[in-house]
């Protein structure tokens, strides 16, 4: 048997608390306080990919080998040979940044969601939004991110 009770007398909260954050407070508290999650990685620059990609040992074979053509005086191979060592070091750089955006997109969506009243209506939001003054609805399913100030 489920029995109701009324939260705002269980929870001590007044008829105006009960309604929850209003939305100007919230988005005030969301740009002073910042979101709540933890500090991220920063995403890596096209120059560190580049980087990354000129220290491979498979580059540098590639591009001592043109060099070395081109010392023989074999000009046309070492051409091709470079050509398409740079071009397909293009698309390498070109795939490792729609990756690191791709990833980045699915931090977006995988991000948990807080069901929370404002306004006095029920809103479901990100997690990272969530605000101190928040209230939280909540049911046995839900994971709980919070951030806590101790002492």
């Amino acid at each position: 048997m489920v029995s109701t009770v009324d939260l705002n007398t269980v929870a001590g909260l007044s008829e105006q608390e009960a309604h929850g954050l209003p939305s100007a407070t919230a988005i005030a508290r969301l740009k002073d306080e910042g979101y709540n999650e933890l500090p991220s990685s920063r995403s890596r620059s096209i120059l560190s990919f580049a980087w990354e990609t000129v220290q491979d040992p498979i580059f540098l074979l590639l591009v001592g080998g043109g060099v070395i053509y081109w010392i023989l005086g074999d000009r046309q191979e070492a051409l091709i040979l470079l050509g398409f060592v740079f071009f397909i070091t293009g698309i390498s750089l070109y795939q490792e940044g729609k990756t690191e955006h791709a990833l980045e997109a699915l931090r977006d969506l995988s991000s948990p969601r807080a069901l929370v009243i404002r306004d006095g209506e029920r809103k479901r939001i990100a997690g990272r939004e969530v605000v101190r003054g928040d209230i939280l609805v909540l049911s046995n399913t839900y994971l709980v991110l919070t951030k806590m100030v101790w002492g």
